[in-house]
């Protein structure tokens, strides 16, 4: 009995006391799961925005060495410069996966917290846009109806990656023009102005791009018949006043235009297509948003453990 008690004691001096505060202090916090992931996910997005600045340059630098340059007099300038839109978008997804990937590496609350409020207000603008479209579809619709054909249709010729993207939208959806006009809203553009004949020396004159035609390639050769839209807005009868044979040829009345070129706006277009598939639009939106409430939280919890372990 009393060499177990000797044998206890001497276990209790061999093993020393450590107080909780002292063990609490060595104890990690942080998820290195929940910080590895939240690393990896915004250095990928980080890739992508310095992939789009760069994508954004070329085009800026492509513009500013072509004849017309780049141009930025008005709103609608930079809102319509596909080159400098896309490097504006690269810029704010580099700055804030940057935030994001370096406050989760170095465990920097500071660049976390930015990261979270950058994304709460990108979540908030998204959120408010949805809401004024639920609420005020036609008064939205018009208003960018209007907006964009004023400023797309007169860009179009003035700006590459502009016609660029004009011409894709028009053939992938099988539109012409913007509004419910269709192909007349392409009398706003100085090349196919049909109103001015007086002013308006163009061989384009009356007409619209080749992306409206319904048959702008050439099955036998294959090549892209770039006249094929133009007199499409030329009435009958007057026909005398278009320069060159092959438009006097083209001349068409309001049917026959219309078994030429796509007679539906390509707003309208744009809207069949998301009626047709609003499963997966509403499916694709509802995603995106999870995700960024998702990666919200993640930055959160990331940041509430740092926190924690600092003040232990």
């Amino acid at each position: 009995m009393r060499d177990s008690r000797q044998q206890h004691g001497h276990l209790e001096r061999m093993v020393p006391y450590t107080p909780y505060r002292q063990r609490s202090r060595n104890a990690n916090y942080i998820s290195p799961l929940l910080k590895y992931t939240m690393f990896f996910f915004n250095f990928v997005f980080w890739l992508v925005g310095g992939g789009l600045i760069g994508i954004g340059f070329y085009a800026l630098v492509d513009q500013w060495q072509s004849k017309e340059g780049v141009r930025i007099d008005s709103v609608a300038d930079v809102l319509f410069n596909v080159g400098l839109i896309i490097a504006i978008i690269g810029v704010l997804i580099f700055f804030v996966s940057f935030a994001g990937c370096i406050g989760a590496l170095r465990e920097n609350t500071g660049l976390l917290k930015l990261y979270s409020i950058a994304l709460l207000i990108f979540f908030l603008a998204e959120l408010l846009i949805a809401i004024l479209c639920f609420v005020f579809p036609h008064k939205i619709e018009g208003f960018v109806s209007d907006y964009l054909t004023d400023n797309m249709i007169k860009k179009y010729r003035e700006d590459a990656d502009l016609q660029n993207l004009i011409d894709f939208i028009q053939k992938e959806f099988k539109c012409c023009g913007l509004s419910n006009r269709n192909f007349e809203d392409w009398s706003k553009n100085e090349y196919f102005n049909c109103t001015r004949r007086e002013l308006n020396p163009s061989v384009e004159r009356c007409g619209v791009p080749f992306s409206c035609c319904k048959n702008a390639t050439d099955m036998s050769s294959g090549l892209i018949n770039i006249m094929c839209g133009y007199g499409v807005q030329n009435p009958v009868g007057s026909t005398k006043d278009v320069v060159g044979a092959r438009m006097k040829e083209a001349a068409l009345s309001q049917m026959d235009a219309k078994d030429k070129v796509w007679s539906t706006g390509c707003i309208e277009a744009i809207k069949s297509f998301i009626n047709l598939n609003l499963y997966i639009v509403a499916g694709s939106a509802l995603g995106i948003a999870l995700m960024q409430l998702f990666v919200m939280y993640l930055a959160k919890s990331l940041e509430g453990q740092i926190e924690l372990q600092k003040s232990t």
